[in-house]
């Protein structure tokens, strides 16, 4: 059982980078004190979120209640298992995204770099609020917000390239956020209460498929844009026009990864197992799933320009977590979870190299980079390690997840869906390695007199490409992902760990 008791730490977590925005701006002429404060909120973030780990583990649920909205909708904050997951990932790589974006701005010289380092801590606020809504309503108040701060860090360069992705990017999200609140209100008015549930709130309820179909489609519109889920994709390849750590940030901790953490709040603590076999509504979460799977990665097989195929394959990596929950199985759920996080640690590496080349050689696409292995040996090697988890090699973390997922479909009874993660991994490497190698066994030009990028650069991709091996062989290093994922689908499917 849960033990619910009362704490201040969800609240602090999420107000911590919000306290650091004015000491950003008010440091706008000294750098080095405005960038100290952006290191210290992350570095303060991710304590506050460590600290409620062991209680996770054992049960215990952080919460606190803020204040009634209407009867019986309350902006409420819980740091349940699987939210404290999820701000566990966000808030650990926000602290490498940090330090890396130093020497992205510094290295480029980019202009406005203190309303960037503003709308960065902005984004990881609303991302732990996110993680710690207790609710629908506190759960849409922060996903919104997450939409407008992104907004002015993908028009950063403020070209017509960057404000006609911004403008995209806001069509989608913001048509999306008013689904979700017409699922919210439907979803109140059916059941009277908006708290999320372990296995679903609409238990005990009987519900008809004239009803039930509909909401799940407004739920699925609502949290499946960010997630990219295909038709409803497109923003973010355009949104790749923004700078790599903001590319960063969408794929590997804030914004796409929030979308999956919706999906899976949906069907797991809004409609529960049992609803989702009883309509069908497994089977059409895992078509979408199937398709954005299969077609995301055949995409990423025709770009030339490197973000756009890490764009394309994040949006393939992203419907394995949608497929681990719409196969409504523990194991398939508990590899869909792990793959929030260990999709984050490889892709965020792979942008972090993407960056780095950028702003080391000023190469963007991929028939740019013969030789470049020889002359950033540190950065192509950690892309190496990125390419290798992504296809489902052992020994990074990338396997670990998929092996789950391939287990859950097998357990669940649709082993096609085993099939198309297979294809899927092939596909992987097909995009992928292709770039190793030109990096590492072609001879490249204008290569002369260049060497590695700067320290600020180089490190955190080193660092999360060995957490991705790390993780790989041994998924409850450091913050129990395993045991987190486990207690969180044994809570959902009957019994607790």
């Amino acid at each position: 059982m849960q033990e619910i008791y009362s704490s201040t730490v969800p609240l602090l977590a999420v107000m911590v980078s919000l306290a650091a925005v004015p000491l950003i701006i008010l440091s706008s002429r000294k750098p080095n004190l405005r960038e100290f404060w952006t290191i210290a909120a992350s570095v303060a973030k991710f304590g506050l979120v460590l600290s409620l780990l062991p209680g996770a583990l054992q049960g215990r649920v952080a919460s606190i209640r803020l204040f009634e909205i209407v009867p019986n909708v309350q902006l409420a904050l819980k740091a349940d298992a699987f939210g404290v997951f999820f701000a566990l990932v966000a808030s650990c790589l926000w602290i490498f995204t940090s330090f890396y974006s130093i020497g992205y701005v510094r290295g480029l010289d980019e202009h406005k770099q203190t309303r960037y380092f503003s709308y960065f801590a902005v984004c990881l606020s609303a991302t732990i609020g996110i993680a710690f809504s207790a609710n629908l309503v506190t759960f849409i108040l922060f996903y919104e917000i997450l939409t407008i701060a992104t907004y002015p860090l993908i028009i950063h360069k403020e070209t017509k390239v960057a404000i006609h992705a911004g403008r995209k990017y806001l069509a989608y999200t913001l048509t999306a956020g008013v689904f979700l609140i017409a699922a919210a209100a439907w979803t109140f008015q059916l059941n009277g209460n908006l708290d999320f549930v372990s296995g679903g709130l609409f238990q005990g309820h009987t519900l008809t498929a004239g009803t039930i179909v509909p909401l799940f489609f407004l739920f699925l519109i609502g949290v499946g844009v960010k997630a990219s889920i295909m038709p409803l994709h497109s923003w973010l390849p355009t949104a790749m026009a923004a700078p790599t750590p903001v590319s960063a940030l969408l794929h590997a901790v804030a914004v796409v990864k929030s979308g999956v953490f919706g999906v899976v709040r949906v069907v797991a603590f809004v409609f529960g197992p049992v609803l989702m076999r009883q309509f069908g509504l497994n089977i059409i979460l895992m078509v979408f799933a199937g398709f954005t799977i299969l077609v995301g990665s055949l995409l990423a097989l025709k770009q030339d320009n490197l973000k756009r195929r890490l764009a394309y394959s994040t949006i393939a990596h992203l419907s394995y977590i949608v497929l681990g929950a719409g196969l409504v199985g523990s194991t398939a759920l508990i590899g869909g979870m792990l793959h929030i996080a260990f999709h984050a640690t490889m892709k965020i590496t792979l942008f972090f190299c993407a960056g780095a080349i950028y702003v080391n050689l000023n190469r963007e696409n991929i028939s740019d980079l013969n030789g470049i292995g020889k002359v950033m040996p540190w950065t192509m090697g950690a892309f190496a390690v990125g390419s290798i988890g992504l296809s489902g090699i052992p020994p990074v973390n990338g396997f670990i997840s998929k092996w789950y997922l391939g287990a859950g479909a097998i357990e669940s009874g649709y082993v096609i869906f085993l099939v198309v993660l297979v294809l899927s991994g092939i596909l992987n490497a097909a995009y992928f390695f292709p770039i190793v190698h030109r990096a590492f066994f072609r001879r490249g030009q204008g290569l002369k007199d260049h060497h590695e990028a700067s320290p600020f650069l180089v490190v955190p991709l080193v660092l999360t490409a060995v957490l991705s091996v790390a993780f790989g062989i041994y998924p409850d290093l450091f913050f129990k992902f395993f045991k987190l994922t486990s207690r969180v689908a044994a809570g959902i499917f009957g019994g607790v760990l």
